[in-house]
């Protein structure tokens, strides 16, 4: 009985299903909705929107410059030995000196050289010139030097050992003859003419400017051609002694891009140059040449500072050509827009607000021929012409307007482009007209405080493609 009342009990248990709660919205996740989905679209809206970044304008200027490495050309004269043996200068490297002046001793023998091997300076010996020779030297070298023109340094040093010999050879100039021990042993050199001395010869003593070629710039070829005298060297008999410089006019040959760069720049008749060795600024005068190899190359000719770079046959220069000053703006903000031209009687400009007002006439729909005053901007003026821009988007082609006496019309029609800027400042682009001084690559130079233009401090578009007329600027 037990067993048979369970079994009832089982089959007849009910199957108990989970009970499902009812939605229940309220007005709390209405607006949570409502939130999220503004949220996302402002989300896919932005990453899908060009942004517009704001540009502060200032002054400034442009680096329109340019390096040039330059071939020196000087009248130059080589003096040679006329007897050999071991050469002892007295004149030193960039020195002027007269017509007969002595400028070095020739030993046959080699005992002078031995001599002066032997004689001790200390450095109590030397006065306050002699030091001044030396820190001059060495202050020019260290403001001229760069690592790239490593040799400049081998070159400061022969002209250091130049100058210690000369100091020493003073000291013992009057004893020479007798350490000779015979008259025909030691010889004295004097100058032909006068002239800058300088001790050192690379075979370009006779180059000019209409020679120049490609092959003359060429460094590793160079090297090997110049070649310093130094004071204590045995020189073969008619070998190069010294060199004279005898012309304080001297000039520097730079290869220019093209032909089109090269007439530019000889258009400028003199172009103000900074050499890099020492910053030094003077003005050269302009040439162009076509050379034989094709190649276009302008001639800088100087007429002072000669003996400044006697011991350079290179030089890098800069040419500066850029003065131009004005508001700096970048060039992703320039864009060209489309105006209609009216001529002023047609305009009656709202002082210097930029706005004025046209009388335009119309048809109504009763067929009458009316008039109504339009507000419109004003963005440029030609004086030429003495015509207004107006922006295209007030007025339509075909449009007629009329004189303030309402008897001469004119017909809407002549168009022009200005370049210009969209300006930012007071929340929406406005298209401001620009008058280029200078341009680069990346930047422009424009002129400031005109009447429809720009002032320092304005905000302008950073790029020109994100922004059209009149639009708000939220970001």
């Amino acid at each position: 009985m037990a067993s048979r009342t369970g079994a009832r009990r089982t089959s007849g248990q009910k199957k108990i299903k989970k009970y499902r709660k009812p939605l229940n919205i309220n007005i709390g996740m209405i607006i949570f909705a409502v939130i999220l989905v503004y949220v996302l679209a402002c989300v896919v809206l932005y990453f899908q929107t060009g942004h517009i970044v704001r540009y502060e304008v200032k002054k400034g200027s442009l680096a329109t410059n340019k390096i040039y490495r330059g071939v020196v050309l000087r009248d130059e004269v080589v003096v040679n030995n006329k007897s050999a043996g071991y050469v002892s200068y007295y004149a030193n490297e960039g020195e002027r000196v007269a017509a007969n002046d002595l400028v070095y001793v020739v030993d046959q023998t080699g005992r002078l050289n031995e001599a002066l091997a032997n004689v001790g300076m200390d450095e109590n010996t030397l006065s306050e010139k002699e030091l001044l020779e030396f820190r001059n030297e060495l202050i020019n070298f260290s403001h001229g030097f760069e690592k790239k023109e490593f040799a400049n340094v081998y070159e400061t040093k022969n002209s250091l050992k130049n100058t210690v010999h000369k100091l020493a050879n003073v000291n013992m100039l009057e004893s020479v003859e007798q350490m000779s021990g015979s008259s025909g042993v030691v010889s004295r050199a004097h100058a032909p003419r006068t002239g800058v001395i300088s001790y050192w010869v690379d075979g370009y003593e006779n180059l000019t400017a209409d020679q120049v070629t490609e092959e003359i710039f060429d460094k590793e070829a160079y090297e090997g051609k110049k070649v310093q005298l130094l004071s204590g060297t045995l020189l073969e008999n008619n070998g190069a002694a010294y060199k004279l410089s005898t012309d304080e006019n001297w000039s520097i040959v730079i290869p220019v891009e093209d032909a089109e760069r090269g007439a530019e720049l000889e258009a400028e008749g003199y172009i103000k140059v900074r050499f890099l060795k020492n910053q030094y600024e003077s003005w050269g005068a302009t040439k162009l040449l076509h050379n034989g190899d094709g190649k276009h190359y302008l001639e800088l000719t100087f007429t002072n500072s000669m003996v400044t770079f006697v011991g350079d046959r290179f030089l890098e220069i800069e040419l500066l050509l850029s003065d131009d000053t004005g508001l700096k703006i970048p060039n992703s903000a320039i864009v060209d827009k489309e105006f209609y031209l009216i001529p002023e009687e047609f305009v009656t400009p709202e002082g210097d607000s930029g706005k004025g007002q046209v009388l335009r006439q119309y048809v109504m729909e009763n067929g009458e021929v009316s008039s109504k005053y339009y507000e419109i901007s004003l963005y440029s003026y030609d004086e030429e012409s003495a015509e207004y821009y107006v922006d295209a988007s007030i007025l339509d082609a075909e449009n007629v307007l009329l004189k303030k006496d309402g008897q001469d019309t004119f017909t809407v029609s002549k168009r022009a482009t200005l370049t210009g800027v969209y300006n930012v400042n007071n929340g929406y682009a406005d298209f401001r007209q620009i008058n280029i001084l200078a341009q680069n690559e990346e930047y422009a130079i424009v002129k400031a405080n005109t009447r429809y233009g720009l002032n320092v401090y304005d905000y302008i578009a950073l790029n020109a493609d994100t922004v059209h007329d009149d639009q708000f600027i939220n970001d």
